[in-house]
């Protein structure tokens, strides 16, 4: 979530012990014996969270590297922070700007014009605003060759519109600019090409789309036909229209792209009576966010394209009014980038909550296959999907993608996690079975599978599951099935509420978490792979012995490239760190910090020079999205809410002094200057 966009409220008011309650548990039965909690504290930094539990480790033990296989090491140095309206990158690499917001991607769309002017058609066939979660998908294996596609996470109304956004004497908004910015939303797909060393837009490429909240897609899963989310436009609940909020990203083995809805619940109002999800989900009473409700009744809107953001009861039953409205968001979505006659599909099983971001682990044939999601906002949770079938590796070449996608995503468990002190944790299942802390269930809660889907977030309030610090993307090391996720911040923990998997209360810096499944994926062993900090931060601050050179705040996107390198990206606002360095992305091999057993560690004082910066953003942006030719010798980055810039083609230069220009966010291409893969020896 990027911090322009959300709120940050903490709508999470069970009681479920917090992940800092479960952290200081987890601290404590250590600490006693070597005499408080400060030595406790030394000892994380100097050893990680391994040293914590001495014959009982937690930490996934990856295999030792095979004797004859090339040990993998980072090949650049780590570079100073910046404060500048330009990017920049280690030595040795060149970065420059592709596809920024409004570059049209078919000869519908006038080119991007510099005074705001462009109009909701051209919008509707250009780049989308605010840059986010991508992948990259090569035609026929090519690393010079693909489709990129991408997430439009929200907009910037001062900029979108030549003077701002406008709103009459009355408080409506003009039907024009609500259709311009509704554009500005969603997904896209672009194909992409190398030409003569240089990555190009190809426009009007037949596979180029653009998904905005107003496109017509389909409901898969659970909640598809159910009384929840049937409207007056889809009296059937089949289908629905638009995406909206696209933060996170996923892929699948299939080849699809999955796009995640996360602060959507504000383009919505319900001014009577909120139902218990609108009101755990966050679901606004007086507004919405940009009050596109309030060009309802305009002489030029069609199918109620305005009026169905007032999600008020308003009618007899739902299939007069848009009550339902904000039930048909809150999904995964797939896409299927090869197939530009195909629907976005909203997978309705995986829950329905603020997804960041769709993670798959290692696809095994004759295995389930597991997808892990983060709901980003303060004091919620961890959540994995996993598939009824089997994996079957003929389905990673299928004739039909979204069919195979209905096989494995429309059928099978969704859990939350909770996590115990010991450094062990337990998958909850979330189905009508299941046993809620107040001796219940969640069938006799909330009904069937769909009621349980509808209230994601209760149901994870009723399991006991571990209230997290913002959980954000999840990553999967390629070499042993570990998965991370990125916990960004959460200033409103307190102190009182710690726990051993959130350990700092208020928690302005963030951490990354790590966990192994158990082969049932019903339990999972876990650490903390690194704590965010400023270097001169206190020892209970900087725990992982962060320098100068790594020091980091507020993690956010995050992936593994298939060679094994964990690279992270920053949307930090904690001013010991803003005050030295825009947002960046930094780099770590996890599998090449090993202690003398040969096991797995997490960063600590001893190792932390491993973990490098490797790249810098301009003044005001957050590092986003990220994604990799199959070669790695691409590396696509994005560059989200700059404050000026970019100012031209090279993302490395800055605009002269004085020089203002209108901001848009941008793809960021970086390559090797020698034609190498990246970051690597």
């Amino acid at each position: 979530m990027s911090r322009d966009t959300g709120d940050n409220l903490d709508r999470n008011h069970s009681t479920n012990l917090p992940m800092a309650s479960v952290m200081d548990a987890y601290l404590s039965r250590r600490s006693v014996i070597r005499g408080s909690l400060g030595a406790a504290i030394a000892m994380i930094a100097g050893t990680g969270l391994t040293g914590c539990l001495d014959s009982e480790p937690v930490s996934p033990q990856p295999p030792s590297p095979q004797p004859n296989q090339p040990k993998l090491a980072l090949g650049f140095q780590s570079i100073a922070g910046s404060r500048t309206d330009a990017c920049v990158v280690a030595a040795g690499y060149s970065a420059y700007v592709l596809a920024p917001w409004g570059t049209p991607l078919n000869g519908k769309a006038s080119p991007w014009r510099a005074d705001g002017s462009n109009t909701s058609v051209d919008q509707a066939n250009a780049m989308g605003m605010h840059h986010d979660g991508m992948h990259f998908f090569p035609i026929n294996g090519s690393s010079q060759d693909g489709l990129l596609a991408i997430n439009f996470e929200y907009i910037d109304t001062a900029a979108l519109h030549p003077n701002g956004p406008t709103v009459d004497a009355s408080g409506k908004r003009p039907a024009e600019e609500v259709r311009k910015e509704i554009n500005a939303h969603g997904a896209g797909v672009v194909r992409l090409k190398k030409i003569n060393g240089r990555w190009q837009v190809v426009e009007n490429d037949p596979l180029n789309r653009r998904f905005t909240t107003a496109s017509r897609m389909e409901l898969t899963g659970p909640m598809r036909g159910t009384s929840h989310v049937k409207t007056k436009y889809s009296a059937d609940g089949i289908h629905c229209r638009g995406t909206n909020n696209n933060c996170g990203n996923g892929y699948t083995p299939w080849g699809t792209y999955l796009t995640c809805e996360e602060n959507w619940p504000g383009i919505f109002v319900n001014r009577g009576l909120r139902p218990d999800d609108q009101r755990r989900i966050g679901v606004g009473t007086a507004n919405g966010q940009y009050q596109w409700e309030s060009a309802a009744g305009d002489s030029t809107e069609v199918d109620d394209e305005f009026a169905r953001f007032d999600v008020t009861a308003k009618g007899a039953h739902a299939s007069e009014d848009y009550r339902n409205e904000a039930s048909t968001f809150g999904y995964i979505v797939e896409i299927d980038p090869y197939n530009s006659d195909t629907l976005a599909t909203k997978r309705t099983a995986l829950g329905r909550f603020r997804h960041e971001g769709c993670c798959p682990s290692l696809p095994v044939v004759g295995k389930p296959l597991v997808w892990y999601m983060g709901d980003d906002s303060n004091n919620e949770y961890l959540y994995k999907w996993v598939s009824a079938a089997l994996w079957d590796a003929a389905d990673a070449t299928p004739a039909d993608r979204l069919k195979t996608g209905a096989k494995y995503l429309d059928r099978g468990n969704l859990y939350v996690a909770r996590f115990d002190a010991d450094g062990t944790g337990a998958w909850l299942p979330l189905d009508v079975n299941t046993p809620t802390t107040a001796g219940s269930t969640l069938g006799a809660l909330y009904g069937d599978l769909a009621g349980i889907i509808l209230n994601t977030r209760g149901a994870g309030d009723a399991v006991g599951a571990t209230p997290m610090d913002r959980p954000e993307w999840t990553a999967v090391n390629p070499l042993n099935g570990d998965a991370y996720l990125t916990l960004t911040n959460n200033s409103v923990r307190t102190p009182e509420k710690v726990d051993a998997a959130n350990p700092r209360g208020p928690n302005r810096h963030g951490h990354i978490i790590r966990w192994h499944d158990s082969d049932d994926h019903q339990s999972f062993t876990w650490d903390i792979f690194v704590f965010g900090a400023n270097a001169t931060g206190t020892a209970d601050i900087n725990r992982s012995g962060l320098s100068e050179l790594n020091q980091f705040a507020s993690p956010d996107g995050m992936s593994f490239d298939s060679r094994g390198v964990l690279w992270f990206e920053t949307d930090n606002s904690e001013p010991t760190l803003t005050g030295y360095t825009n947002d960046q992305l930094l780099a770590v091999i996890p599998t090449e910090l090993i202690n003398a057993n040969g096991k797995q560690i997490p960063i600590d004082a001893q190792n932390q020079s491993a973990l490098r910066r490797f790249f810098v953003g301009p003044n005001g942006c957050e590092v986003t999205g990220i994604t990799f030719t199959p070669d790695n010798k691409t590396l696509f980055i994005n560059i989200q809410h700059p404050e000026n810039w970019p100012y031209s083609d090279m993302a490395t230069d800055a605009a002269p002094s004085g020089t203002k220009v209108r901001p848009r966010a941008s793809t960021v291409v970086i390559q090797r200057d020698d034609g190498g893969q990246i970051g690597t020896i």
